[in-house]
């Protein structure tokens, strides 16, 4: 089906919270892929569907091991694990010195995933620009989702990433933003964007709100479809899924 990079290019604004969130409500089947080199802690934050804990050892790591003799799409769920509430996960690295003896994972990786025959996969990569490698998974996806912060330091980071970024594949841009200043917020890193001069398929937003990341960690009580996180998370989930299904234009 469709392979979606989801990254950030400074710090950390949320982008694994927003994967979680995301693949929580996507509407179709989808794969949860860990997919940054310098390591993740999806195994760590979040539970397993029986209620216990995610195995960290299982994932990207033993499917590296195993992809030496070749990958293909239907060999990536033998390295996945369940998560509360169903959705398929693909751990990450521990730490990023395990990544020095896979620079040659990324290419296979992102074919295979890209090539995924039952699901989406929302990869989440961590920061672009670390590890050069990486850049040759992102050139399989059928779309690159950079997300930010509001702030100035943010925002001048996204301006640099988009202006050197190639022209394919098609980018997409979700703020994360404060609920009080919700359309206010995107609408001005929608008129900074406009001024780079590389065109994007969206600017969007996604509410910051601890709480909802709270719950989607199974870390208190409450009613997670009621956040402003799923709320949000779920207009973001359909207009990703329409974009990577809309028609090429014609020529």
């Amino acid at each position: 089906m469709a392979l979606i990079v989801l990254a950030a290019d400074k710090g950390a604004p949320g982008v694994t919270t927003a994967a979680t969130a995301l693949g929580a409500i996507w509407p179709r089947p989808v794969l949860l892929a860990e997919c940054d080199p310098a390591g993740g802690d999806i195994a760590y934050r979040l539970p397993a569907a029986d209620g216990g804990v995610l195995n960290p050892a299982r994932g990207l790591l033993t499917l590296g091991a195993m992809a030496r003799r070749g990958l293909q799409p239907d060999q990536i769920h033998e390295h996945t694990q369940k998560i509360v509430g169903g959705l398929d996960v693909l751990a990450g690295l521990t730490h990023g010195e395990q990544a020095a003896g896979l620079t040659w994972l990324w290419s296979p990786l992102g074919r295979a995933l890209a090539a995924m025959p039952h699901a989406d996969v929302l990869a989440d990569c961590g920061r672009l620009g670390a590890h050069p490698e990486q850049a040759e998974l992102t050139a399989e996806a059928a779309m690159v989702v950079l997300f930010t912060r509001a702030s100035l330091d943010h925002v001048a980071h996204l301006r640099e990433r988009l202006q050197i970024m190639p022209r394919t594949p098609q980018v997409g841009v979700v703020v994360i933003a404060d609920p009080r200043q919700y359309r206010t917020t995107i609408d001005e890193v929608r008129r900074i964007v406009a001024t780079t001069g590389r065109e994007v398929a969206f600017v969007s937003g996604l509410a910051h709100d601890p709480k909802g990341a709270e719950l989607l960690r199974g870390q208190w009580g409450g009613r997670l479809d009621r956040s402003l996180l799923i709320r949000t998370a779920r207009e973001l989930a359909g207009r990703l899924a329409a974009q990577i299904r809309a028609p090429e234009p014609a020529a």
